[in-house]
């Protein structure tokens, strides 16, 4: 069976997988002498994508030999056409890239790292081998109790955000309600 190709740039990418597109631009057509390109940066990452000539379309496609290289994170796009001197931006845009399932390494976010040391400290799980963490230059082992609980409420809300379950839920997912006079 055939993946169908879309007809416009994708949200997320998963390493390993090919990823297809199609685009055209009528104001610039690859008959004309048009040639696409898009450029996938992020703070750490650049990756150039080029496009081919379909007709009076674009078609993009990417080799999952490609993509199996790609880190993941979120990366903004724009796809620029070029004929001779020429050069414009024709579209811009954001997308994920998924971490691999081979990929070794912890892929969790700062956020969700630092909370799972709070909560090790907290619940005890440390062993005396692993008593101390380490947060931005600050030892665990020696942060006041009253702070961790400050610390670990800071980053459930912030790892609640990171999940999608922020909102009118608190960090426990309890419905806060307040009633007045």
């Amino acid at each position: 069976m055939a993946i169908d190709t879309s007809n416009t740039e994708p949200i997320s990418i998963i390493p390993g997988d090919t990823v297809k597109w199609a685009r055209r631009f009528s104001d610039y057509p690859p008959s004309a002498g048009w040639a696409l390109s898009y450029e996938l940066l992020n703070a750490m990452h650049r990756y150039e994508i080029h496009a081919s000539a379909d007709g009076d379309s674009f078609r993009v496609v990417v080799a999952a030999q490609t993509t199996q290289a790609y880190a993941p994170g979120s990366y903004d796009w724009r796809a620029r056409v070029t004929n001779a001197d020429e050069v414009y931006t024709v579209a811009t845009g954001r997308l994920t890239i998924a971490p691999s399932f081979g990929a070794a390494g912890d892929v969790r976010s700062h956020a969700r790292r630092t909370l799972d040391a709070i909560e090790a400290v907290l619940e005890g799980r440390a062993t005396s081998a692993t008593a101390e963490y380490e947060i931005n230059g600050r030892r665990l082992k020696y942060i006041p109790l009253n702070e961790l609980h400050e610390m670990r409420t800071r980053y459930q809300r912030e790892v609640a955000a990171e999940e999608g379950k922020s909102g009118t839920r608190g960090a426990s997912g309890r419905v806060m309600v307040r009633f007045g006079a």
